[in-house]
């Protein structure tokens, strides 16, 4: 993706040029193809282009409209057709994207937002207005970032140049760092208050005394599509994954897919090439890149891989995986890491990765990531038949629960109190996350919600509870999504067909029946791709989860996990009882089974702590200096040293 920098200076006067330099040797990775520059009176934009589609060939950013608005713009809009029709007479069908944004922007203002699909950041600066816009798409798939103070006001694609060339520390901000442990923080927040995101499908206007952000787009909870018959439903699925998948396949240049053997990644795959062989070559080529393991014993993809491969008649890349790679909890902190999510020490397989991304030429990654969630993989029919207890169904109710209990081999009285609990303050048991026992009691209290991934209770009255429960769950996907860092070596874009906007509208509105029945996980799914994708993989069993090796990991570094407990940042800023955590490291080592993802994570966040306390950004940190000195020693980085510090 290409990345954008802005600074804007209250006191209108030109930008520190101090600011500027390093902000442009830090962002010019992530824009290979070329870079351009904004300059009024006071304010600076910066623009680094990373060439995806073919008009982006031709774009001209930042983009000049008029005498005193300018426009940049990072993304790939999806429903061209639509705008240009919308907008005859004024861009012709040879506009590039931005050139077709900007006349949307003019005719509709704000308005447009909601009509731009694709995935898309954009910053308009008003001179004549003398304010500042940023918005993104619903999903939140491109970074924006930003943070305003009494001087000034500063925008950016990556969080690492609001950061590091602030010129301040930052305070932490405490709720950020609970939402790891309930699985992703909220998508408007960072670990530093202070600097913020822009929220999915919001905008953000800024002015030198006001901040203002508003919600342009949501799900329409009261569509419904009810069609005659099955077949109905199958053929509009499919048309619409086609035109998901196609979307995605708008590239100047190859195209990589994830292929794991799975029925998310394995269908995006078989429709791409459906695509390419009946439509043309929107993409050069499409490549396929597969991790696979020989210490997984529960990690065995490869037979239902080579089923793909052997259909396309093609061998794609494969990424060996071992029992280093699983997870790293060293830290190279010559290298900052703006968040605990951001990984400056990967293993073999992430440099291999970072191979097959420069022998393929490819900007854009295709994902599985969200089928599994919004396709009826989840086995649970809480929502199916809270939607039928909430319209008085009853007798349904009942034949469903015979139904589901004979599949489940549960007692009827277990599915319906599951059922019920959907409607509780706290919700379920599967959208509440339980808090590991290590954390402090104070830091559990004040952020339980964060802690727990912000469960949330349905309504029996209102938009259907299936309806609020896929919304909760998109609402997940998208924290999880604005959590991902930004890539750079080299710099690529990660795409998500199932995730697309008319997709999942047309998966909202249908009923819930559709996707999941009993004993039929993906119901839909399974039915509409017959014919497209392999009987094999449409008809497998749900993939194991891998748990082995990053409990074979964190056993195996349990000497050097141990020494880390005995002084931990985490323990002194009161979120970590770290002689707790080393009882549950104890365990581990033993063969106990616990929360891997939060044990995983709560080093992560240790690491994370410790590189920024070297670095010299949060506040209230200065005193483990002392204590981390011998470690800087050691990787060469001069402790503290903030941003005279080398980015290397």
């Amino acid at each position: 993706m290409s990345v954008q920098f802005g600074s804007w200076n209250f006191r209108r006067g030109p930008v520190d040029a101090a600011i500027l330099a390093p902000v442009h040797a830090h962002l010019a990775p992530y824009g290979p193809d070329g870079e351009d520059r904004f300059h009024d009176a006071d304010v600076d934009i910066l623009f680094f282009r990373l060439q995806e589609t073919e008009d982006t060939r031709s774009e001209e950013q930042p983009c000049l409209i008029g005498s005193h608005q300018v426009l940049t713009w990072d993304g790939r809009l999806d429903n061209r057709s639509d705008l240009l029709r919308e907008l005859a007479g004024v861009v012709t069908a040879s506009e590039t994207d931005v050139a077709i944004v900007a006349a949307a922007y003019v005719r509709w203002g704000f308005a447009c937002f909601p009509k731009l699909v694709g995935d898309w950041a954009l910053s308009v600066w008003d001179s004549a207005q003398q304010q500042l816009v940023l918005a993104k798409d619903f999903l939140g798939t491109r970074s924006l970032f930003y943070s305003v103070d009494r001087t000034h006001a500063q925008w950016c694609s990556a969080l690492d140049p609001l950061v590091l060339f602030a010129g301040h520390q930052f305070p932490l901000n405490r709720e950020y760092l609970a939402g790891w442990f309930g699985l992703f923080p909220a998508a408007h927040l960072t670990p530093y208050a202070g600097i913020h995101s822009v929220p999915p499908a919001s905008y953000v206007v800024i002015r030198r005394d006001a901040v203002e952000i508003k919600e342009f787009w949501s799900f329409a909870p009261g569509k419904q599509l009810v069609y005659r018959n099955d077949r109905d439903y199958e053929e509009h699925f499919v048309e619409l994954f086609e035109q998901s998948v196609e979307r995605r396949l708008r590239s100047a240049f190859p195209v990589l897919a994830e292929l794991s053997g799975g029925m998310d990644s394995s269908s995006i795959v078989c429709m791409a090439d459906r695509i390419l062989v009946e439509r043309g070559a929107r993409a050069p080529r499409l490549d396929t890149v597969t991790y696979h393991s020989p210490v997984e014993p529960n990690w065995n993809e490869l037979p239902f891989v080579e089923i793909v491969e052997a259909q396309r008649g093609r061998r794609g890349y494969r990424i060996e995986v071992g029992s280093e790679d699983a997870f790293h909890f060293d830290s190279d902190i010559r290298h900052f890491m703006a968040t605990p999510g951001s990984l400056n020490s990967r293993g073999e397989s992430g440099r291999e990765f970072s191979r097959v991304l420069r022998e393929s030429r490819s900007r854009f990654l295709l994902s599985g990531i969200g089928g599994d969630e919004v396709l009826g993989g989840a086995p649970s029919p809480a929502p199916l038949l809270a939607d039928l207890l909430a319209v008085g169904r009853l007798r349904a109710l009942l034949s469903q629960l015979v139904a589901w209990g004979l599949v489940l081999r549960r007692p009827l009285f277990s599915i319906l109190a599951e059922t019920l609990a959907l409607f509780c303050r706290k919700g379920g048991p599967s959208r509440s996350v339980s808090p590991p026992e290590w954390l402090c009691t104070g830091f559990l209290r004040d952020h339980s919600c964060a802690i727990r991934g912000y469960p949330h209770r349905t309504r029996l009255f209102g938009p259907r509870p299936s309806f609020q429960e896929t919304a909760a769950t998109v609402d997940q996907l998208r924290r999880q999504l604005s959590n991902f860092p930004l890539a750079a070596e080299p710099a690529y874009h990660k795409t998500y067909p199932y995730l697309d906007r008319d997709l999942l509208e047309f998966l909202f509105s249908i009923p819930a029946d559709q996707l999941l029945r009993p004993g039929q996980r993906r119901s839909l799914m399974r039915r509409a791709l017959g014919g497209i994708v392999p009987h094999e993989l449409l008809h497998r069993k749900r993939k194991a989860f891998v748990i082995r090796g990053p409990l074979a990991t964190i056993a195996s570094q349990h000497t050097n996990l141990a020494v880390m407990t005995r002084e931990m940042i985490a323990d002194s800023l009161s979120i970590v009882d770290s002689h707790a955590l080393a009882t549950t490291l104890h365990e581990v080592r033993s063969g106990a089974m616990t929360s891997v993802p939060s044990l995983l994570r709560v080093f992560a966040i240790e690491r994370w702590l410790r590189n920024v306390a070297l670095w010299n950004v949060l506040e209230g940190l200065d005193g483990y200096v002392a204590m981390l000195t011998p470690l800087a020693k050691a990787t060469g980085a001069s402790p503290g040293s903030g941003l005279e510090t080398s980015l290397s």
